[in-house]
């Protein structure tokens, strides 16, 4: 499994350092500082709009894909909902994922919405590319659920849904909807690299839960 999702974000970086061979947010063994991280998150939201789900126009060289993944959790809702909701508890989950720059929290419409950057530093042909994805997550303790929409190079957008359902006083399943927008030739390895590292974050949150670490 990590061979292959190692293959895949070597695919996917390369169309990323071509596209940056010049300047942008991803490079070799280099990491921007929060406030440069700031900029680049409110530039990506205001360019991009990445909040935005609207589905590819037809001959834009853009396609969607849906996904979906499911986990249960031996521990009751009460632990899971804001263990697994928090981000910063992800990191040590994904191989990649370093660092979560936190830009903005705060309530709006009854929903916590946190707007923050997730770094994470990719081994290619020798060297560390560092890819930084820019993300609001919509947390709704209402109905048990949160929201999560991101951008990152090459234009890669995903809308992510996350409903917990308890099963019993002690268990709780986890389901991740997963819409992904790249560029038509970029698709497929979005996709696998994407449900890949999901799983991944979902089987690691699952032990660390289940173990009492988080």
């Amino acid at each position: 499994m990590k061979k292959h999702l190692r293959l895949l974000a070597a695919q996917l970086l390369a169309a990323v350092l071509v596209l940056t061979a010049f300047s942008g947010p991803a490079g070799a063994a280099t990491s921007d500082t929060d406030p440069q991280l700031a900029a680049e998150w409110q530039a990506a939201w205001d360019t991009h709009k990445f909040y935005e789900n609207i589905p590819p126009l037809p001959d834009s060289g853009r396609s969607r894909a849906q996904e979906s993944i499911s986990i249960t959790i031996d521990a009751p809702v009460s632990r899971v909902f804001p263990a697994y909701s928090n981000i910063n508890n992800h990191l040590g989950m994904h191989s990649f994922l370093k660092r979560v720059v936190t830009h903005k929290d705060c309530f709006q419409d009854g929903k916590r919405h946190v707007n923050f950057t997730a770094v994470e530093e990719i081994p290619y042909e020798g060297s560390i590319v560092v890819s930084n994805t820019h993300a609001q997550q919509r947390i709704d303790y209402a109905t048990l659920s949160y929201e999560t929409d991101t951008w990152s190079l090459p234009g890669v957008v995903t809308h992510q849904k996350i409903v917990f359902k308890k099963l019993s006083p002690g268990k709780t399943q986890v389901t991740e909807y997963l819409t992904f927008d790249a560029d038509t030739a970029l698709i497929d390895f979005v996709v696998a690299g994407g449900v890949s590292s999901h799983q991944a974050t979902q089987a690691g949150l699952k032990q660390a839960i289940e173990n009492g670490d988080i």
